[in-house]
């Protein structure tokens, strides 16, 4: 087979998918495009994939930023639960996926990532030329001034009008949020900017357009590869998934590593079923 044509079918061993997707990189210049399941081994849910016990997880509404900017009560309760949900994003730690590709990257074989994950653990795992597709959590914006600051101090003086707030005990959910009722969130007092407006998540939020130098600057990198190497996503998001479809209108050859179906597996050369923290650093061994 070609190795520009897409995959057919997952009817290989896992041995020989691994042996031809380090085949299919070798020699090629990747760029990385990783998604939710890049950073699940760190302990931050994805949207889609199974909870830990393995059951399925639940459908979710995610929040739209029509209904953030538009309503003070969704963004009561947009910051009650992130308040919560913001400690498991700022102590999560990189996992092996984010160190091999910081290591593939060190040594020549990665052009750099391009992520939709809003965690930062890219840069803390020492990958240097990072596009994050959707923002980062680390940082807040005034939607009045404009003005940007850290999301840590931020939480000091949320948690400081909110005392106790910590004592909840939900369940974690993805991008930093958390499950809570609507009782408990009545009585969250928000926090503004010091001009008096309201602050948002420095990340863009469903039915939020991207902003266009970042789009820019994902495209300026995804055209110095000569492979595509999706880690973890779904591809259900099209900002994502525009890239896989390029690859394959360019003839760039696209591999996926993922722990289910996705919405480029028509378009894949190779695709596997692996935890990333597991097969990222057996390419990081062979490709270097």
């Amino acid at each position: 087979m070609d190795v520009t044509s897409p995959c057919p079918a997952a009817s290989r061993s896992p041995a020989a998918s691994r042996e031809q997707l380090i085949e299919l990189l070798r020699a090629r210049r990747v760029v990385a495009l990783t998604g939710a399941g890049c950073s699940t081994e760190s302990g931050i849910p994805d949207y889609r994939g199974p909870l830990p016990d393995g059951r399925p997880r639940p459908e979710r509404r995610p929040l739209f930023y029509r209904d953030f900017v538009g309503s003070a009560a969704a963004r009561q309760r947009y910051w009650a639960r992130a308040v919560i949900g913001w400690r498991a994003v700022a102590s999560a730690q990189p996992n092996p996926a984010h160190r091999a590709l910081a290591a593939l990257e060190e040594r020549g074989a990665l052009a750099g990532v391009i992520t939709q994950n809003v965690d930062g653990l890219h840069r803390a795992a020492g990958s240097r030329r990072v596009v994050e597709l959707h923002g980062a959590l680390a940082s807040v914006r005034c939607l009045e001034c404009g003005a940007t600051s850290a999301r840590a101090a931020l939480q000091e003086r949320l948690l400081a009008r909110n005392p106790g707030w910590l004592e909840q005990a939900p369940a974690l959910a993805p991008d930093g949020d958390a499950d809570l009722d609507g009782e408990r969130v009545a009585g969250f007092a928000v926090e503004d900017c010091a001009c008096g407006g309201p602050l948002k998540p420095d990340v863009v939020l469903f039915g939020e357009n991207v902003p266009a130098q970042v789009v820019a600057a994902a495209w300026n990198l995804f055209d110095e590869g000569q492979a595509l190497l999706v880690i973890g996503s779904s591809l259900q998001v099209f900002s994502g998934y525009r890239f896989v479809r390029r690859a394959a209108e360019r003839g760039i050859p696209v591999a996926i590593v993922n722990q289910g179906p996705t919405r480029g597996d028509g378009e894949a050369t190779v695709k596997i079923e692996a935890r990333a923290g597991e097969l990222l650093p057996l390419l990081a061994e062979r490709l270097c």
